[in-house]
């Protein structure tokens, strides 16, 4: 049971340490504002990185992501990947990379495997191997170890007890895995932001060592890239038949930083973007959306916001409901229930979507 420190209220869906309910968040975010950043700086000084993005005066401007760090010499970005090391920033160059990758057989349990030529008939022959799911062919999985967020609920927080130095793993690391039975790669994590130089040079020599054949380049991200980094990578999925899939956290901007500790101000204008790019190849899905249902946070207004906002851009943008598992700081938290997924779907398609999805059913309590 939590107790939301501005109202009193007490409740099972109050996660502490944020000991906020989304209400306050919503209402009163200007007043809670304080506590919600010293709780991301707590969760983050256990793994030394900075409290928040830097904003030394002096400091180099670091302009892949939504947090425009100002880095100090021998300060690291918010990412713990970007350092400054006296005279300008090194970290997340094309040469190198903090990651490490692994085959996942298709088709996986990626959010669009249920759009993607991997795991149906979409997009075949010119973009998938097989008229059906593509059994015998593998992705390609990259998860780099850095992210631009600070979610407390992430699902992936592991990663963080490894080093978030510059990491020394060459493109060949990813290039050199691909063989005949790869059918994509997918950039995940973490998020890929910190390392898009490195991940669309990799890509780059990926497709040209494999020009005669299928390979499609995916990222699944928070989408709080700089613009000019998002149209190089969208470039990438367009050519290859692969997607881009933005994790849409929340609509409400408090709560977006109090869940993630920055703002979505980026994700949304980024999103928008890539809405303008589907007509150039509609099938397979170029953008698909997904958000994870997080109790007493991410509820059905939450969703129909999102949705809404979606489906003023196109309708028939893929979205993925994601069932929560309790993970990192709020593992206080019950699983995403049935009732809640349920309620969920029913607005995102109120909204005007035509393509909605509840996704991971075996985590709904």
């Amino acid at each position: 049971m939590g107790q939301c420190i501005h109202c009193g209220r007490d409740s099972i869906l109050i996660s502490s340490p944020l000991d906020t309910c989304v209400d306050c968040i919503r209402n009163h975010f200007y007043d809670v504002r304080l506590h919600l950043e010293k709780v991301h700086a707590r969760t983050r000084e256990m793994f030394s990185l900075p409290p928040k993005p830097p904003e030394s005066k002096k400091g180099i401007l670091c302009q892949f992501c939504v947090n425009q760090c100002r880095i100090s010499p021998g300060e690291k970005g918010f990412c713990g990947t970007r350092l400054n090391v006296g005279t300008k920033i090194s970290g997340g160059g094309p040469q190198e990379g903090n990651l490490s990758w692994y085959d996942d057989p298709l088709p996986t349990n990626c959010v669009g495997d249920w759009v993607c030529p991997g795991g149906t008939s979409c997009g075949y022959p010119e973009y998938s191997y097989t008229k059906k799911a593509e059994y015998g062919y593998k992705n390609q999985a990259v998860f780099f170890h850095s992210c631009t967020f600070n979610c407390l609920f992430c699902q992936n927080w592991h990663y963080r007890t490894q080093s978030t130095k510059k990491g020394d793993k060459g493109p060949d690391f990813i290039v050199n895995g691909v063989d005949e039975r790869t059918a994509c790669i997918c950039y995940f994590g973490g998020d890929p932001t910190p390392h898009l130089p490195y991940a669309i040079h990799a890509s780059k020599r990926a497709l040209e060592k494999k020009k005669e054949r299928i390979l499609r380049i995916c990222w699944e991200t928070n989408g709080a890239m700089n613009p000019k980094l998002l149209e190089k990578m969208s470039e990438l999925s367009l050519l290859s038949g692969g997607c881009v899939k933005f994790d849409l956290k929340t609509w409400d901007l408090g709560l977006h930083f109090a869940l993630c500790g920055v703002s979505n101000k980026w994700t949304l204008s980024n999103f928008e973007r890539l809405a303008e790019l589907i007509p150039k190849r509609p099938v397979p899905p170029f953008l698909i959306a997904s958000t994870l249902m997080v109790p007493g946070y991410v509820d059905e207004q939450e969703v129909g916001q999102i949705a809404a906002f979606i489906a003023s851009l196109n309708p028939d943008i893929p979205y993925s409901l994601l069932a929560f598992h309790p993970q990192f700081q709020m593992q206080d938290l019950p699983s995403t229930t049935r009732k809640h997924a349920q309620r969920c779907l029913e607005a995102a398609r109120s909204a005007g979507l035509c393509r909605v999805k509840v996704g991971n059913l075996h985590l709904l309590a």
